[in-house]
């Protein structure tokens, strides 16, 4: 499977849903309640008079239709959405490995210039190779133009792959610790593809010129390289004379993670000057498939002069060109999990750039970099340049390593932690650290969720004794309503007497769950986008807490042989976490109209349909935190001699 796909595992993001119902709005307990942190917006009139039948009618008619668009966006949107992603992961799976003879690949040094000269202005190259026509193998493909002299082999712990000779790109990737699927032999993610497969992704550095007349290695140029295999031991120079007095060398260097340094050299044994600047591209072919949902980001970005920027593919066709001055940073292409970056001179100003072309109907996206100075290469002398590429997976504690001993600015920014990073990366360490501690993530997060309700103990306390007061009062409001009847305003009167008389106060729950949805957000945000979680098991039927559960209750959890569509594919953890929501709702007062209660009757419900697609982890998570929340409210209930029905 080609890198820069969401995975077929992949699953659409928490939204957010707020329910707003005066005194219903005190039901919900701290962070127990989806109700009161997710992205439906159920906006309900409530007094505590109750409603009239005007009013009664038209919110049976406003859930109702609420209902419906929930239910048919399921039905009729997300889950055929979902069951076409599942076909196109299938469809690249297969053509992953199908490759096109690359334009052409017996081409002689200096077929063709890399350096454009663009109205005596040295501009990046983008795409030099014409689109080939016929499909093959890859794995021949690279068989053919390795044992042809054409590659240079790429054996590192983490990596593998190769550099294509000609052209001197780094086009040929696959992740040595990541596979496909959870099962070990299955094949490794490919990452970066060369010209000529379905859909290239590779990376490139090189020279352009000021001046026109100057012939530069490019796109088809074949180099010498200096040993066949490129190890973190041992790097590999590769070479090209251009007949003219011009001799480029350029040593690449691995580490034993994922790095590359790329050191460029330019001697000059001609009679003349030639003016230069160093370029670095990433060059991506077709629009992947991403996960499409606004909370992660995948597409180019960078952090220029200080600032990241994110630009999605669809902007990117829109703008055709975007670019920025900056000092050091970074510029590249991410993926969900994994991200293909470059990384200059630190201390060098440039020009960085996003850029999008179109040919023969094909996308083209790329991100490059071109150096501000011109270096002038004297008859004699040298001029040289080195930059960095990464190609790898986003693991937090790697990014966050290359940022300090490297000096590269928001480095760990690559992974998409949100609006509430101060929170995000926290949680995300507590969770590596009870992991290394515990040997499963599963149990880590059910630990880290107790720790979490640990810190918030004295608000959720708060909340739930406010709740508590509010149950025990229903009898008294229930008299109250029933001797005001229709007299709204003597209604009111009575209601809040009755509150200052017992100390109570009806939004007194809200503030706690107010502040733990940052919280919240930031716990959904661990689970949702670091590569940890990825394929990482559970126990009994969860194999990876980055998918769904895969049970489905359509076919009675697998006894029958059939997988039902994926808009009924409710699973056991789902339906757990329904009923701890059900049984949560139960110990919460209920709202003081009877309408408004029975349609908060089967938002559980309503719940476990849409949340059956999201992570497994995220799940559990949740049904965890409710029970939690559900023995600490029983217990609070019990001291304050409240009925528990």
């Amino acid at each position: 499977m080609s890198v820069g796909r969401t995975e077929a595992g992949a699953l659409p993001p928490l939204g957010r849903l707020r329910i707003r119902s005066g005194a219903a709005a005190v039901a919900r307990g701290p962070f127990r309640s989806l109700h009161a942190s997710t992205a439906l917006f159920f906006t309900i009139p409530s007094s505590p008079s109750g409603l009239t039948m005007n009013e009664q009618r038209n919110l049976i008619t406003a859930v109702v239709l609420t209902i419906i668009v929930l239910v048919s966006f399921q039905v009729f949107y997300e889950g055929p959405r979902l069951e076409r992603h599942r076909e196109q992961m299938a469809l690249q799976q297969q053509t992953a490995e199908q490759t096109v003879r690359a334009g052409g690949q017996g081409a002689t040094a200096g077929a063709a210039a890399g350096g454009a000269n663009v109205g005596g202005r040295a501009e990046v190259p983008s795409e030099m190779v014409p689109q080939a026509a016929a499909t093959r193998d890859r794995a021949a493909v690279l068989n053919e133009q390795g044992s042809g002299g054409q590659r240079v082999q790429i054996k590192t712990p983490r990596l593998h792959g190769s550099i294509g000779l000609i052209g001197a790109r780094i086009d040929d990737l696959t992740l040595a610790d990541y596979h496909e699927t959870p099962d070990q032999s299955s094949p490794e993610i490919v990452l970066l593809t060369p010209t000529g497969t379905a859909n290239p992704y590779y990376a490139e550095s090189g020279w352009v010129a000021e001046e026109s007349s100057a012939l530069l290695p490019g796109a088809r140029t074949l180099w010498q390289a200096s040993a066949p295999v490129l190890t973190p031991e041992s790097p590999v120079t590769l070479s090209w004379d251009n007949g003219q007095g011009l001799r480029f060398e350029k040593t690449i260097e691995i580490d034993r993670d994922y790095m590359f340094t790329i050191h460029e050299r330019v001697r000059n044994t001609g009679t003349e000057p030639v003016s230069l600047r160093a370029y670095n591209l990433v060059s991506r072919h077709g629009t992947p498939t991403t996960a499409g949902f606004y909370i992660l980001h995948e597409g180019p970005l960078g952090v220029l002069d200080g600032t990241l920027r994110e630009i999605n593919y669809e902007k990117l066709r829109e703008q055709a060109s975007v670019q920025q001055r900056t000092t050091g940073g970074w510029i590249g292409i991410t993926d969900k999990y994994w991200l293909v970056s470059l990384v200059p001179d630190q201390t060098r100003t440039l020009t960085a750039r996003f850029l999008h072309t179109q040919r023969q109907g094909s996308d083209r996206y790329q991100v490059d970099t071109l150096g501000e100075q011109t270096l002038t290469v004297v008859p004699g002398g040298e001029a040289a340049a080195v930059s960095r590429l990464f190609a790898g997976a986003k693991e937090v504690g790697l990014l966050d390593g290359y940022g300090d001993t490297l000096g590269i600015a928001k480095f760990d920014l690559a992974i998409d932690f949100g609006w509430f990073y101060f929170l995000t990366k926290p949680f995300f360490y507590a969770l590596i650290q009870l992991n290394k501690l515990i040997g499963n993530f599963g149990i880590a997060i059910l630990v880290l969720t107790i720790v979490v309700k640990g810190l918030f103990y004295p608000l959720a306390n708060s909340s739930y004794k406010a709740m508590s007061k509010m149950k025990k009062l229903q009898p008294e409001i229930a008299k109250v309503r029933e001797r005001c009847g229709d007299d709204k305003t003597r209604m009111n009167e009575e209601m809040m007497a009755l509150y200052k008389r017992e100390g109570a106060n009806p939004v007194a729950g809200c503030l706690p769950i107010l502040i733990q949805i940052p919280v919240f957000f930031a716990l959904y945000k661990v689970l949702f986008v670091t590569i940890e979680m990825r394929h990482a098991p559970f126990y009994g039927w969860i194999h990876d807490l980055s998918a769904p559960d895969p049970t489905s209750v359509a076919n009675l959890f697998g006894l029958l042989p059939f997988d039902p569509p994926a808009a009924l594919a409710i699973g056991a953890w789902p339906l757990l976490m329904g009923v701890t929501m059900y049984l949560q709702q139960k110990l919460n007062p209920p709202p003081p109209d009877p309408i408004q209660a029975k349609m908060f009757m089967f938002l559980p419900f309503l719940f476990t349909f849409l949340l059956a697609s999201f992570p497994a982890g995220l799940v559990i998570y949740w049904a965890w935190n409710n029970l939690l929340s559900i023995l600490q409210q029983w217990m609070i209930m019990r001291r304050m001699g409240v009925k528990i029905s």
